[in-house]
């Protein structure tokens, strides 16, 4: 195992047509993954984040900063002298070759003797489960299959660092699932510090200690799952984190009674405003009020909570999600409840206010 750290690290690639710098891929991005943890570098398509593990692996020149793995300054090291294992999306096995000798491939191009590569695989094989496939060839293979080879292939050689660019990429539902649980099963048995790059939320959510989230190459937030969950430092982070996502609304604050409330334009929603935010707002301001789908509820129809109109109703088996419009703005619900209903129903509308997340409408920052 080795900790990995990156200090204040800049990627930006040449126009190589015009002969000019494009923006920086990556900006200022400094992280600490500590001996044994798994972090998730989440974000959407073009943040920076595949970048930036191709940089830890040294198949990216870095333009500024520091990549330090255990005490080495790596910056410079070829991939070969990283001691890192890397497993790409799209398996890159060897079609000639079988399962074993796919495992083998790096071992033996390291001039590591027949007996200990046997060793090794037989060690390695049961732990991904592909112990009755070694002298399978790739196409006989399922996408499942080829991606623990290819992982397999990638821990063989005993790694300080392992390095996973979105590894469930091309796996359907069901086998993403399975294999989630197969790779926090295999980081806890062979203990190695892993880096996960992927833009599935779930995936970094379900695996990792902590998640790395990303966005026009800039780090938003770096803590645990449930940190980034419960308190979103921004409004990107807290509509990127959860599924369905936190709903997202400009409100206006109004004072009555001595308090304030959350006023929704266009409708007659008024909420309370938590004291908690009372220091921070004023009559008259407009912020963006964020509640996540399972804190809004469904009020009988004998409450005093607000009425609203039914735009779209799922109904998903174990759960229901229902779409409502309030003035301009739709909100989604979930409920486990046994209801149904149609387009254009009216149901009363109850908000969590004490677990709302106020951000800055102009800069997007966490009031």
């Amino acid at each position: 195992m080795a900790k990995l750290t990156l200090k204040n690290v800049y990627k930006r690639y040449k126009d190589n047509k015009k002969g000019e710098q494009n923006d920086f891929a990556v900006k200022s991005l400094s992280l600490e993954c500590n001996d044994g943890e798994f972090i998730g570098i989440l974000g959407p398509s073009g943040c920076g984040k595949t970048t930036t593990l191709r940089m830890v692996a040294g198949l990216e020149d870095i333009t500024d900063g520091d990549v330090y793995i255990g005490e080495t300054r790596v910056n410079h090291l070829h991939p070969k002298d990283r001691h890192i294992g890397l497993a790409f999306e799209d398996y890159a096995l060897y079609p000639p070759l079988n399962v074993y000798d796919n495992i083998a491939f790096n071992l033996r191009a390291k001039k590591v003797s027949e007996d200990e590569i046997h060793k090794e695989i037989m060690k390695i094989a049961p732990l991904l489960k592909v112990d009755d496939l070694l002298e399978s060839r790739p196409m006989s293979l399922s996408g499942g299959q080829k991606q623990r080879v290819n992982i397999a292939r990638a821990i063989v050689r005993r790694p300080k660092l392992l390095l996973l660019d979105e590894p469930l990429s091309h796996l359907d539902g069901k086998m993403r699932q399975i294999l989630r649980t197969e790779i926090k099963r295999l980081h806890k048995e062979i203990q190695c510090t892993t880096i996960i790059v992927t833009h599935d939320q779930l995936e970094a959510m379900s695996l990792t200690d902590k998640i790395a989230i990303m966005k026009d190459g800039q780090l938003q937030q770096f803590g645990t799952p449930l940190e980034v969950y419960d308190n979103p430092v921004n409004e990107f982070v807290a509509g990127f984190i959860g599924e369905p996502p936190m709903n997202l609304m400009t409100v206006k604050i109004v004072k009555r009674d001595g308090g304030f409330l959350f006023d929704f334009p266009g409708s007659d929603v008024q909420i309370g405003v938590p004291n908690r935010y009372y220091p921070a707002v004023k009559e008259g301001m407009m912020v963006r009020l964020g509640v996540r789908p399972m804190d809004l509820l469904i009020d009988d129809e004998n409450s005093k909570g607000s009425e609203v109109k039914v735009a779209v109703f799922e109904n998903l088996g174990e759960e229901r999600r229902i779409s409502v419009r309030v003035g301009e703005e739709f909100l989604t619900l979930i409920t486990t409840e046994e209801i149904r209903y149609k387009q254009g129903d009216t149901i009363k509308l109850e908000v969590k206010a004490e677990k709302t997340h106020l951000f800055d409408i102009h800069t997007g920052n966490r009031i």
